[in-house]
């Protein structure tokens, strides 16, 4: 008998011709926990009434909060309120509101197309930010870093969604292939990794919003225990993703009930 999968979850692999590269990691302390508890909350979200006929709502004002919440991760933090009238005009903020707009027409390029898809994420979020010359432009530092991440967004990994978009979100954070924003870049690829392998196929959750209620030093933290490359530094991360994609799944619950409530 084949095992049941459930809704919004990734597919796994039917036959892999090679090992995953990223099955070590579910072996690492706490991961396999903390991503089973994270697929839990995000199940609970997706199941809540709203989402059979007004997803859309939800998944608007995530976008709106997850921009709010990305640029506080760069250090611009400004009020919702201020955000949703327009009255912010920080190139930071602009840049992750610009991006999160325009996550939706880029799911199904993501997972063909990675590297065309992280150039224009870089144009929307640095476009008043850095010459232009450079937009869309990766170092060639990161070139490696570069080419062994994107086999891992096309290809068929059978590990949870929310491990493969902390690695993703990691890699380029720690790489910084751009120089400017990658920050948000990387928050913007990691979210589109769990829309397109069924963590969050609707996109109303928040993780960013996540991240930011677990401390923007603590998420400094976690992230430069990955860039170590150490065992317990990687673990570490991935577990503060799980977190915060629980959290980010609270948060859309709040958006749902707050949109029932009127």
């Amino acid at each position: 008998m084949s095992t049941p999968v459930r809704p919004g979850a990734a597919r796994p692999a039917t036959r892999p011709a090679a090992p995953d590269p990223l099955a070590p990691l579910l072996d690492l302390p706490g991961v396999r926990d903390a991503a089973d508890a994270a697929r839990a909350g995000i199940d609970r979200l997706l199941r809540h009434r709203l989402m059979r006929n007004r997803s859309a709502e939800v998944s608007t004002e995530s976008a709106l909060r997850g921009a709010r919440a990305s640029a506080a991760l760069e250090g611009v933090d400004v009020p919702l309120a201020g955000l949703r009238a327009g009255q912010v005009d920080d190139p930071v903020v602009q840049g992750s509101l610009r991006t999160s707009a325009a996550l939706g027409s880029m799911v199904e390029t993501w997972s063909r197309a990675p590297g065309q898809v992280l150039a224009r994420l870089h144009v929307l979020a640095a476009a008043d930010l850095a010459d232009r010359a450079d937009l869309g432009r990766p170092a060639p530092h990161a070139g490696p870093r570069l080419h062994g991440l994107f086999p891992l967004v096309t290809g068929d990994s059978a590990v949870p969604a929310v491990v493969l978009t902390a690695v993703v979100h990691g890699e380029l954070a720690a790489v910084a292939p751009f120089g400017v924003a990658d920050g948000i870049v990387a928050r913007a690829a990691a979210r589109l990794t769990g829309i397109a392998r069924g963590l969050d196929p609707k996109a109303v959750s928040v993780p960013e919003v996540g991240f930011v209620e677990l401390g923007r030093e603590e998420y400094g933290r976690a992230l430069a225990g990955y860039a170590s490359g150490r065992p317990d530094g990687v673990a570490g991360w991935l577990v503060h993703c799980c977190r915060a994609t629980e959290h980010g799944a609270a948060e859309g619950l709040a958006i749902a009930e707050s949109l029932l409530r009127g």
